[in-house]
């Protein structure tokens, strides 16, 4: 708010501009006076400053590799002490970041260029029987071979798994094969009101997915980008197979090794 005020004072001046907000002009002018003057502050304030100084030197200093822990636990060394919750806090508001060991792996990848379909599920991950609503997604694992992926497609009514495919890329066809293996057991009818819901990712978007959804008479409804709520039960059921499967039995050595582990 501060900010926008900021930006509009030349055109709009400050008492107008906040009148429209509701705030008082002078919460505004003594905001600025600390941006002039630090010691102006609150005690918080001026302890906030002091510690986001300390620590950007910390992670200056040690090539910006230091998380939230380590940039906390080397002032304390110095006899700097403060909460972790507080540093916590503070490197998140200054946009620090820590190294992260191997690269990161982003699977949902939207294209903005292709139109989605409305989201029809808005949340209800319910059916009153089988074959009515499945939710799909997918996830990747590390192994020594580099990283997989696994897709899954999930029948709602009993929240079992019936299609999945691990593959070494992610691709669509990847999760194209998961959906024929969920088609092919389960042989639900054309035009039986099955509806398929997915998030953005490209893979879900793309025309072959698309195509064989359009040809089976599926209705493929589709969560905002983002927003993990919106593909909530397939997201859960994710977590638990890597909970259960990848986190307790690896480290794993291929994808084979996976697949086994999965289809067990």
């Amino acid at each position: 708010m501060i900010a926008f005020i900021d930006d509009h004072r030349a055109a709009y001046g400050v008492e107008p501009i906040c009148k429209v907000l509701r705030i008082a002009p002078s919460t505004y002018h003594a905001h600025a006076a600390v941006r002039v003057d630090p010691a102006k502050g609150s005690a918080r304030g001026r302890r906030d400053a002091d510690l986001c100084a300390e620590n950007r030197r910390v992670h200056e200093a040690n090539f910006g590799v230091y998380g939230v822990r380590k940039v906390w636990r080397q002032p304390r060394r110095e006899g700097i002490p403060a909460a972790l919750c507080t540093v916590a806090r503070l490197v998140r508001q200054m946009g620090l970041q820590g190294v992260v060991r191997g690269r990161s792996t982003r699977t949902t990848a939207p294209d903005k260029a292709t139109p989605c379909p409305a989201d029809k599920v808005n949340r209800q991950f319910q059916a009153p029987r089988p074959n009515q609503l499945w939710v799909s997604d997918f996830t990747y694992a590390a192994t020594w071979q580099g990283f997989i992926y696994v897709a899954f497609v999930i029948d709602t009514f009993a929240r079992c798994i019936v299609g999945w495919r691990v593959s070494r890329t992610a691709h669509a066809s990847f999760v194209l094969d998961a959906l024929e293996q969920a088609l092919h057991d389960r042989r639900p009818l054309k035009g039986g009101g099955l509806v398929h819901h997915s998030d953005r990712g490209g893979q879900y978007l793309s025309i072959r997915y698309t195509e064989r959804m359009a040809i089976a008479g599926i209705e493929p409804p589709v969560g905002s980008v983002g927003d993990s709520y919106d593909n909530a039960l397939a997201e859960s059921i994710i977590g638990l197979f890597k909970t259960e499967v990848i986190r307790r039995l690896g480290p794993w050595r291929s994808l084979e090794a996976v697949e086994f582990a999965t289809l067990d």
